[in-house]
């Protein structure tokens, strides 16, 4: 029997595939997010995408069969990458489902869900629902409609590409040459469509569609994997290099010399521009990014917001707050005038029309942006992570010109330096992120909370 509360996450839904997600699973959650959602009552549709991975177009279809047999009708998009689910969602005003595992192994699969436009899911939202109606069918058998949806296939790329250059148009800026790096993931079905015309020459890399990941792991956050795209810059002299995850909802780059540009610099890019267009407007940015981005947030005129870590977080404080953009440390983007969802491909069409439309190099022009040193994030397994994050703030609390916050975690605040650690939902796991003025203050706070936090460790990961 399969553990439903093991693969049900706090935001999606994840697990090796079949031993703990196979077609029984998807199709009981399909019946189960039509009810939880009140989809009959509703849209009467849900929109249903999939990327590469070799069980997604299986699983995908047993969805649409436990949607279906609820009498609410299907329409599949096929292969998509999730921010063109999510644009698909949008664009119909209907809940949907995206078939993916992001940038995890290929033994992993898993579905991301939202409601009608492009909201969230999440563990409060009625994940946790889904979840109970799921354990149920699998015990009971699932219940049996009186009348059976339709399925309709709906070709909607085109649609998505024309949608991301009518909020961003590269036609007037100088003709640029960009290395993709695709990963086998899904930015190889979406680039070419985003890139048909225009000035920008793409030299691809990885493009071909294969969720067995031959060349090397769909997770740009992981610097081994960026190897190939940084050498392919640097071989070519390229302008600058792309590089997509799994499901090509999150965009990472590198500049002209192969160094990476950090998300929270792309955070500050992104804001500024998005800024000038809606003078005033607010900009959330997670407690993780550099504090660089809420600096140039409010040297713009703008409003910054501090969040939660994770995209039902965001896009909660976005419909709040009205804010037009905000960002993520790992790489997230959220844009309002996309249905407030996270679309690495429309900060990678930024960030294009940043560099396109002056004529310094890509290190010149962000580095700007970059204004102090991070660690990274930095993940340990501890065996009590409320005791090892206790034990971290009576260390600094209290100290002189040291300020502390439980927003997300633990976060400690100093003049020159702060630090997060958070404990992960899923795993034994605390996340330790580090930024300073200066490369030798981050690595003395970064070595004594590691210290503090491995002396309870089990093993360093």
């Amino acid at each position: 029997m399969v553990d439903v509360a093991a693969i049900f996450k706090a935001y999606d839904v994840r697990g090796v595939v079949p031993d703990q997600l196979d077609e029984s699973v998807a199709r009981a959650t399909g019946a189960a997010f039509v009810e939880v959602l009140d989809v009959l009552a509703g849209p009467g549709a849900v929109v249903v995408g999939y990327d590469m991975r070799p069980s997604s177009p299986a699983l995908a279809a047993a969805f649409a069969e436990g949607v279906t047999s609820t009498g609410a009708d299907v329409i599949d998009i096929g292969l998509a990458s999730t921010d063109q689910l999510y644009f698909a969602s949008g664009r119909l005003d209907l809940p949907g489902a995206m078939f993916t595992a992001s940038h995890n192994p290929a033994k992993y699969n898993g579905i991301k869900l939202c409601r009608q436009a492009a909201a969230p899911v999440g563990a409060d939202s009625g994940l946790r629902d889904i979840a109970d109606l799921v354990a149920k069918a699998l015990t009971e058998g699932p219940a049996t409609g009186s009348a059976a949806g339709h399925v309709t296939h709906k070709d909607l790329l085109t649609a998505y590409a024309d949608h991301l250059h009518d909020l961003v148009d590269l036609s007037g800026i100088r003709p640029l040459t960009v290395v993709v790096d695709a990963g086998n993931g899904m930015g190889g079905h979406t680039v070419p469509a985003v890139f048909a015309d225009g000035p920008v020459t793409i030299i691809p890399l990885y493009f071909e569609l294969d969720g067995n990941f031959p060349n090397h792991e769909a997770n740009p956050l992981d610097p081994k994997n960026l190897v190939d795209l940084q050498a392919k810059v640097r071989e070519t002299g390229a302008d600058l290099g792309l590089a997509f995850d799994g499901d090509a909802d999150r965009c990472f780059v590198v500049d002209e010399l192969g160094d990476p540009i950090s998300p929270s610099a792309i955070t500050g890019a992104v804001a500024v521009r998005e800024l000038a267009k809606q003078p005033g407007s607010t900009i959330l940015h997670n407690l993780i990014t550099s504090k660089a981005v809420p600096e140039l947030v409010t040297e713009h005129g703008g409003v910054p917001v501090r969040t939660r870590v994770g995209h039902s977080n965001i896009k909660q404080k976005m419909a709040e707050t009205d804010a037009v953009f905000g960002g993520e440390h790992s790489a997230h983007y959220y844009f309002r005038d996309f249905w407030r969802a996270d679309t690495g491909m429309l900060a990678a069409l930024h960030v294009l029309a940043a560099l396109g439309e002056q004529d310094r190099p890509a290190s010149e022009r962000f580095a700007e942006y970059e204004r102090y040193v991070a660690s990274g994030e930095l993940n340990n397994t501890v065996a009590d992570q409320a005791a090892t994050v206790a034990a971290i703030e009576d260390t600094y609390a209290g100290g002189d010109g040291i300020s502390v916050d439980h927003l997300d975690g633990l976060t400690v605040s100093a003049g020159q330096w702060w630090f997060n650690v958070r404990a992960s939902n899923t795993e034994p796991l605390l996340r330790l992120n580090v930024e300073a003025a200066d490369q030798a203050t981050m690595e003395r706070v970064r070595d004594e909370v590691l210290a503090l936090i491995t002396g309870a460790s089990v093993e360093e990961n």
